[in-house]
C-alpha cells in the first residue's frame, strides 16, 4: 500500500528538491515545477511565478486533483500535467519538471534519449522520449506526454524541457539527474566520436536486472545484436583512419 508523506514532510521536501535544482542550475528564474501527492487526491505543489530556490513553507499551494485550491496562492499553470501524471498511473507519487541545460537542448533538437551507452541510465532511467510540441500551459501539454506515462519514467517536452516521476521526490529528482547526465556524456561523445554501445543480448541482461530491482518501466533501448567495437577494427583501418585525418588536418 503507498503510503504517503505528511503536508509538513511534503511541504519540506519540496522546498528542498527547489534549492537543489536552483543550484544546479537546472531551473532559472522562475523556471519550474514540483509536485507531491499526499493523498489519493490531494497534492501540494509549487506556486506560479516564485522562483524554486529559498521557497517559504507556506508558498506551496494544496489542491485537489480536480483543481480546486486550498488557500490563496496559486499553483503553477503546468500543474495540469502534474495531475495527468497522477491520474494516469496510480504508482506515482512525486512529479519534477525543469529546464536543464543539456536535456533542454535536446528537447529543442528533439533527440530523444535512447542510445544503449551507459548501464546505470538503462537500469534507473530508461529511455527517455520526446513529446509532441504542446503550447506552455495548455491542455495540449498533459495530451502530450500520456503516451509515456505508464510505460516510462520520464519524457522531453519538445523545445520546453524535461519531466520526471517516481514512486517519491527523490527518486523523481534522481531520474532528472540521470537524464542530465546522459546528455551532457553524449555532447561529449559527439566531440571525441562514436560511442560505443551495449549489444542487444547486454541490453537484455541491464532489464532483467532492472526487473529484479521492481523498475517495471523505462523501456527498451534500441540496439544492434552485433555492434561494432572499437577493438574489433583491423591495423590496416586504424592506419587509413589516422592517414585520413593527418590529410584533412594538412586540407585545413
Amino acid at each position: 500500500m503507498l503510503e504517503y508523506m505528511t503536508e509538513v514532510q511534503a511541504r519540506k521536501a519540496i522546498c528542498e528538491i527547489g534549492d537543489k535544482m536552483y543550484n544546479k542550475g537546472f531551473v532559472a528564474a522562475n523556471d519550474g515545477n514540483i509536485s507531491i501527492k499526499i493523498s489519493e487526491d490531494t497534492i501540494i505543489v509549487t506556486p506560479t511565478g516564485v522562483s524554486k530556490g529559498g521557497m517559504p513553507l507556506d508558498s506551496l499551494v494544496k489542491m485537489k486533483m480536480d483543481g480546486t485550491i486550498m488557500g490563496k496562492n496559486k499553483p503553477s499553470s503546468e500543474v495540469k500535467m502534474h495531475i495527468r501524471v497522477y491520474q494516469l498511473n496510480k504508482s506515482v507519487n512525486s512529479v519534477v519538471h525543469a529546464h536543464p541545460p543539456a536535456s533542454t537542448a535536446f528537447a529543442i533538437a528533439r533527440i530523444p534519449l535512447d542510445r544503449p551507452i551507459m548501464s546505470e541510465s538503462i537500469l534507473t532511467l530508461g529511455v527517455v522520449h520526446v513529446a509532441d510540441y504542446a503550447l506552455p500551459g495548455t491542455k495540449e501539454v498533459p495530451d502530450s506526454i500520456e503516451p509515456y506515462v505508464n510505460s516510462h519514467n520520464a519524457v522531453l517536452l519538445a523545445n520546453h524541457g524535461l519531466l520526471t516521476w517516481g514512486d517519491d521526490i527523490t527518486q523523481a529528482m534522481y531520474r532528472m539527474e540521470s537524464a542530465e547526465q546522459y546528455c551532457k556524456i553524449m555532447i561529449y561523445l559527439r566531440q571525441i566520436g562514436e560511442p560505443v554501445e551495449f549489444s542487444c543480448n547486454q541490453v537484455s541482461d541491464l532489464i532483467k536486472i532492472r526487473e529484479n530491482l521492481g523498475i517495471e518501466a523505462g523501456g527498451v533501448p534500441p540496439c544492434d545484436p552485433n555492434p561494432v567495437q572499437k577493438n574489433d577494427r583491423t591495423p590496416e583501418a586504424e592506419l587509413i583512419e589516422k592517414i585520413t585525418r593527418q590529410v584533412l588536418a594538412q586540407l585545413k
